[in-house]
């Protein structure tokens, strides 16, 4: 064979030689995170200032009724999830899909959307209450400043998530640093020497107050809110395989962000306790209370305003980044199953689904006019933040009956990760998850008066209607023309 034969005839073997090496360099190598960086990740989404003056109320009580839930629920929904999240793609949808049925999978990922329905109003009434301090501290009991702010700042965000723009996907992580640690930090280091300096606390701070005052099932219903507190570790979960080891890293990861979680929601609420008696806090405005009244015993009330625009950009930046994300899962769902009229699934030629935020914010501004009508600011908050967490509670029921069942019905299944105990995990979270719902129509000891009936009926209307009748109305009146031939080009975020 003559040397230019001998080379024609490598060269088949070359080509192969070479695409195999392109093949190979195209397979990116796994990018993986540290546990401690999946900690910081998962604190960054759960933890945050706002609950604070809601457990302030109750002292050093606070401790005990922020630890148990995240014994019961945080614990038990994070790895949980994470099995979840390690052997089957697609979030709740999938696997409650998998688990149960496929109209439960709706019913999961649309209460993980509706209850954004009412968390927003809540969200924004504290950012209107902060924001308050600002200009007017009268304005924090404003039902109707309340309310202006709540429907110019959602429509604000409709408008810049409807242009496709990726700019605000980084202000939830400086939120962190920004509208969390930091003035949270300042807070309690500054309530520390408060009490250093020979002050008494608001709030007893002795042995005798560690648990809460007995006085009946309400005295123990704003544990409830807690629970909204402590949601969204599902979807943290689905960087478990990005870790190494899965099964040692992500116990630890979950435990350090557990203890991160409970610093940035203990410290500040007693700081709070110490500076305001619980009959004068404001549920929306107790924070912006606490900074005032601190920042007045030092002489330092020229931060008031520096720390409120710190407050309401980090809140902003959250909301800004996370509003059209429940939508967009939902609207991959309903593409490929045909669960939503075609209207609601229409896109706007940036991609984004624009009909349903456009009619979310519709309801959203309804709500908000209830904060005009409703005299008590506080109550307004107080009942839409119950109905955020009843409503998100659904999905989590659903959630711990599809992984027990799928532990026992796909055994073999590929799973990156398995919780131990995940039977017991279930068990416990599905109680206590239960047990938070019907103690959710209860009212709060620190409620009020109000009519109860009213109450309840309001709870009932809210969180029963829009997270049960509405997604089986809209389920029941699914046609088949409702399935969209190009789902496959939307994908959840």
């Amino acid at each position: 064979m003559s040397a230019m034969g001998a080379a024609a005839a490598g060269q088949p073997a070359r080509r192969a030689k070479a695409q195999a090496r392109t093949k190979a360099a195209a397979v990116p190598a796994t990018a993986y995170i540290s546990w401690v960086a999946l900690a910081l990740m998962t604190t960054s989404s759960v933890a945050s200032l706002r609950p604070a003056p809601t457990m302030a109320v109750y002292g050093l009580a606070a401790i005990f009724l922020y630890l148990v839930p995240a014994i019961v629920f945080l614990l038990p929904t994070a790895l949980v999830s994470a099995e979840l999240a390690s052997g089957w793609n697609g979030g709740v949808y999938n696997w409650v899909a998998e688990g149960i049925s496929k109209p439960m999978g709706f019913l999961a990922v649309w209460c993980q959307f509706a209850m954004t329905i009412f968390y927003y109003p809540s969200l924004l009434a504290y950012v209107a209450s902060t924001l308050a301090y600002v200009f007017n501290p009268a304005l924090a009991s404003s039902g109707t400043w309340t309310a202006l702010v709540i429907m110019v700042c959602y429509w604000t965000g409709v408008w810049v998530s409807s242009q496709g723009t990726k700019s605000v996907a980084g202000l939830s992580s400086a939120g962190l640093i920004i509208g969390t640690l930091i003035p949270g930090a300042l807070l309690v280091t500054l309530g520390a020497v408060f009490l250093g300096q020979g002050n008494s606390s608001a709030a007893p701070m002795d042995a005798s107050h560690l648990l809460p005052a007995w006085a009946g099932i309400s005295s123990l219903v704003l544990i409830v809110n807690n629970f909204l507190s402590y949601s969204g570790m599902e979807m943290n979960a689905v960087h478990v395989g990005s870790l190494k080891n899965p099964s040692r890293e992500f116990p630890r990861a979950m435990f350090l962000a557990m203890g991160l979680v409970l610093a940035i929601f203990i410290l500040p609420a007693l700081a709070i306790a110490w500076f305001i008696p619980s009959d004068q806090l404001s549920l929306t405005a107790g924070v912006m209370q606490a900074f005032d009244t601190v920042f007045a015993e030092f002489s330092m009330q020229w931060m008031t305003p520096i720390i409120g625009i710190m407050l309401v950009a980090a809140s902003l930046g959250g909301m800004l980044t996370w509003l059209a994300g429940p939508s967009k899962g939902l609207l991959l769902i309903s593409r490929q199953e045909g669960y939503l009229p075609p209207f609601l699934q229409r896109l706007n030629k940036h991609g984004v689904q624009q009909n349903i935020l456009v009619t979310q914010g519709v309801v959203t501004s309804v709500i908000a006019l209830a904060y005009a009508f409703i005299p008590d600011v506080s109550s307004a908050y107080w009942i839409f933040s119950v109905i955020t967490t009843q409503v998100y509670l659904i999905t989590y029921l659903l959630v711990f009956v599809a992984a027990r069942r799928l532990r026992r019905q796909q055994p073999d299944h590929p799973r990156g990760y398995k919780a131990p105990l995940l039977g017991t995990l279930c068990v416990v979270g599905f109680v206590a998850s239960f047990a938070a719902l019907i103690i959710g129509f209860v009212p709060s000891s620190q409620f009020g008066g109000g009519s109860t009936a009213l109450y309840v009926a309001i709870i009932a209307t809210g969180a029963l209607g829009l997270g049960l009748l509405v997604p089986y109305l809209f389920y029941r009146s699914r046609k088949p023309s409702w399935r969209l031939a190009d789902a496959e080009q939307v994908s959840p975020s």
